[in-house]
């Protein structure tokens, strides 16, 4: 999991992830849709690869990228008991608006 939270700290691969959960993509696809250049996005790929969240298929001379999701279910495991506290306050919060909600509609009254 350390490798998948370490791969998700860099802004360009989190943006990689995210057109990559629309469709596969080349190296080219993804260098035109970030400011670097790429041999950047293949680094950036090679850390995505080597952290499980993508996967690579060679169609003649070109590689195409899709996302693994999969690499992702432990890091949602993990979240999950932070999901659950802040759905509590979540919930908390909810509460508190709709008392103040309800006390200004009786004030009004």
């Amino acid at each position: 999991m350390d490798a998948v939270l370490q791969a998700l700290g860099d802004g360009s691969r989190r943006t990689m992830l995210e057109i990559l959960r629309d469709h596969p993509a080349t190296v080219t696809e993804l260098a035109d849709a970030l400011p670097i250049a790429r041999p950047g996005v293949s680094r950036h790929l090679r850390v995505l690869r080597e952290a499980g969240l993508v996967s690579v298929e060679q169609d003649a001379q070109r590689r195409i990228y899709s996302l693994r999701p999969e690499a992702l279910v432990e890091v949602d495991a993990w979240l999950e008991s932070y999901r659950s506290l802040w759905q509590h306050r979540l919930d908390a919060l909810h509460t508190e608006v709709a008392r103040g909600t309800s006390r200004r509609t009786k004030e009004q009254s």
